[in-house]
């Protein structure tokens, strides 16, 4: 088994295993290929999957048509995606998700996505419409964990970030597994459901989720942490194939 590499892309000629990296936006794209080219420049090892790392867009709806589209082409072309990664740095619920950490999907949910009536939000699910909600294998989130030393707990996909107290409050009273908040990882999971491709969602805190404090943000840390965090994560895509799931 011959390995090829090349800028930002780790390949396996004989294996057939391939895997979507989708982020928001192009610094968090080169985070996770400087991983991919850390592991190249250490030899990798065999029997690896391809993996893709694409900037798909800002917000649920068109991170969700840039990866339905990516899936689509890899179908039409031969080479399907056999598992999707929503990746990027995120604002982190504190004391559990500090920043500089690194979270793990094990639900990914739309906070947002629903009614407000006079006794509070209603999901579109309780409106009987949809899904709010994905949830990443069991066995690959344990071991994305494991080998990354990230927490496991919910993300949550909004379309408005969190900018106050209050807000970040009713978040967690609505959800109290959640670890994490960000703008894209329903929308890729409602992509890769409709093409039924396994989803995993890895976010790096950048900020904490609460009142807007620009002056807290830790970007460049968080992509530092995205990019050592997904470097080891790269052996576990290597062993992983969505039939081991055990849940």
């Amino acid at each position: 088994m011959v390995l090829q590499a090349e800028e930002g892309r780790l390949i396996v000629a004989a294996g057939p295993y391939r895997v979507l990296v989708a982020t928001a936006v192009p610094v968090e794209r080169d985070a996770v290929a400087a991983a991919l080219d850390a592991v190249r420049a250490a030899g990798g090892a065999p029997g690896g999957p391809v993996v893709d790392p694409v900037a798909a867009g800002v917000g649920s709806a068109l991170a969700a048509a840039a990866t339905a589209t990516a899936l689509a082409g890899a179908a039409r072309d031969g080479t399907p995606y056999d598992l999707v990664v929503s990746a990027g740095i995120g604002g982190g619920f504190l004391p559990a998700a500090p920043v500089g950490s690194l979270v793990v999907a094990d639900a990914i949910t739309v906070a947002d996505l629903g009614a407000e009536t006079a006794d509070g939000f209603l999901p579109v699910t309780e409106l009987g419409f949809g899904t709010v909600t994905h949830r990443p294998p069991a066995a690959l989130v344990r071991q994305a964990a494991a080998a990354t030393g990230a927490r496991a707990g919910t993300v949550l996909t909004v379309s408005t970030v969190t900018g106050t107290a209050g807000r970040a409050a009713a978040l967690r009273a609505r959800h109290p597994d959640a670890l994490a908040e960000a703008m894209e990882g329903f929308g890729v999971a409602e992509a890769a459901a409709l093409h039924g491709v396994p989803v995993l969602e890895v976010r790096a805190v950048s900020n904490p989720v609460g009142p807007r404090d620009r002056a807290a943000w830790r970007i460049a840390d968080a992509l530092a942490a995205l990019t050592e965090g997904f470097g080891k994560l790269v052996p576990v895509l290597e062993s992983w194939r969505h039939h081991d799931d055990d849940r």
